[in-house]
Parts: structure tokens; C-alpha cells; sequence
């Protein structure tokens, strides 16, 4: 049976990081997808590899770090694009799925070689009572992950923001983290955004988002270092 392998960044550091999943694909004469925040996203690469004429995929899912989504939105995700397939009578491979918690060769290799679950089509679906409303946040906030400040370590900036907004007992019903493409005053990488605060800061590193969380989102005083000026239009 053909199989190809499909190495599958889960979250946005693994978006930045395609260079790390081509070299973990490579022995095994595997391509690249991503599961959010890059491309090719999965449902292209599997697409491409059934029209191909693969007999047999298996979607390893790869994590560089904390926070990836789990593997249950790897198999959301894969069996949507199953079931249409199936339902469009289009060539259909068997699907298998896995995931590797960090980026090990040998544990990639072991995940191939049969720590998979196969997609059977009765997996949940892409939407659920739980996600009909918006959630009812005080504060989104946007941390840009465009190219120059993930070059600066907004990864590292946004998963302190998270671990720091857990530990105050935070959720998205209270603060919503939003990772997001290119937020433009792009010298002050990395980015960061507290709306509707209309708060703009720079050069936000760790310590400084951990800052954030206690100061701005729980005490409610924005932070006077790091804070950029925004220029207002005339009405």
C-alpha cells in the first residue's frame, strides 16, 4: 500500500518554523502542512497526495512547544476533509493520525510506524454548541506573529501571556489571546494590542507580558513603559 507522510505544524510557532518540519519529513520522503497560521494548510497537502493517488496518509501532527492545539482538532480537521471527499466521490485514501509533543526524529518515527488512529468518518465535526456565541472577554488581545516580530520571539511573548493569564485564573471569557498576522509598527517587535484599551505596546518580552497580565488585565493600569503612541485620524 502507498503511504506518503504528512508532518503537520499545530500551532502558529510551527507556522514559523517550516524549515524544522521539512527536516523531520525528509527520511521519510514526507511534505509539509499546517494546521492554522501557515501554508500549505492540511487540507491542500491531502487534496494533492489523494489526486496523487496515495493509498494510505498519515498526518503526524508536531508540536515545537507549549499550547498547540491537542490532537483532537488534528483528527477535527483531517476527517471534515474525509467525509467530503467521500461525499464528492473523489478518490479517498485511508487516513491515519498522530501526534508528536515535540520535534524528535525517533518520535516521529515511532508515530509513524503506527501510533496513528485512523480517520473513519464519525469523528466530531468542525462545529459544536460551544462555540455559537462570542465569548463575553473584557480584553482581546492581539499579539502580532507577523514575520519580524516572531523573528524577535513573539512565540516566546505570547506563551508567557497565556501561562501568566492561567495562573491569574484568566480564561477567554475574560481575556481573549489572539494571535495574528502583521500588526505594522513593526521596529517595536514584538507587538502586542489590549483591546478596547486601544493599547499599543513594544518590544514586549516575557517578563514584560507577564507584567501585562497583572497590571493591565488584572489591576487595570496599562503599563507606562513599552506603550507606543497611536496617531488618531481627523475625523
Amino acid at each position: 500500500m502507498r503511504t506518503r507522510v504528512v508532518v503537520t505544524g499545530m500551532s502558529a510557532r510551527e507556522a514559523a518554523a517550516h524549515g524544522v518540519l521539512a527536516r523531520l519529513a525528509a527520511p521519510h520522503d514526507g511534505v509539509v502542512a499546517h494546521l492554522q497560521q501557515g501554508s500549505p494548510t492540511l487540507a491542500a497537502v491531502l487534496d494533492r497526495l489523494a489526486d496523487d493517488g496515495a493509498e494510505r496518509v498519515v498526518v503526524a501532527g508536531v508540536s515545537l512547544g507549549t499550547l498547540a492545539p491537542g490532537v483532537s482538532w488534528l483528527r477535527r480537521v483531517a476527517a471534515h476533509w474525509w467525509r467530503e471527499r467521500r461525499d464528492a466521490g473523489l478518490p479517498l485514501p485511508e487516513v491515519e493520525v498522530g501526534l508528536v509533543l515535540v520535534a524528535d526524529a525517533v518520535e516521529l518515527a515511532t508515530v509513524v510506524e503506527g501510533l496513528t488512529k485512523q480517520v473513519r468518518g464519525g469523528e466530531p465535526g468542525l462545529t459544536s454548541a460551544a462555540w455559537e456565541e462570542v465569548p463575553r472577554h473584557r480584553h482581546q488581545v492581539l499579539v502580532c506573529r507577523g514575520p519580524r516580530c516572531t523573528a524577535r520571539g513573539s512565540d516566546r511573548t505570547a506563551e508567557a501571556l497565556a501561562l501568566a493569564l492561567a495562573e491569574q485564573g484568566l480564561g477567554d471569557d475574560d481575556v481573549l489571546l489572539t494571535q495574528t498576522g502583521c500588526l505594522f509598527p513593526c521596529n517595536h517587535a514584538p507587538v502586542v494590542a489590549v483591546q478596547p484599551d486601544d493599547a499599543w505596546y513594544g518590544q514586549l518580552t516575557p517578563d514584560a507580558a507577564r507584567r501585562l497580565a497583572r497590571e493591565h488585565l488584572v489591576a487595570g493600569r496599562p503599563l507606562d513603559d513599552h506603550r507606543l503612541t497611536r496617531l488618531r485620524r481627523d475625523p
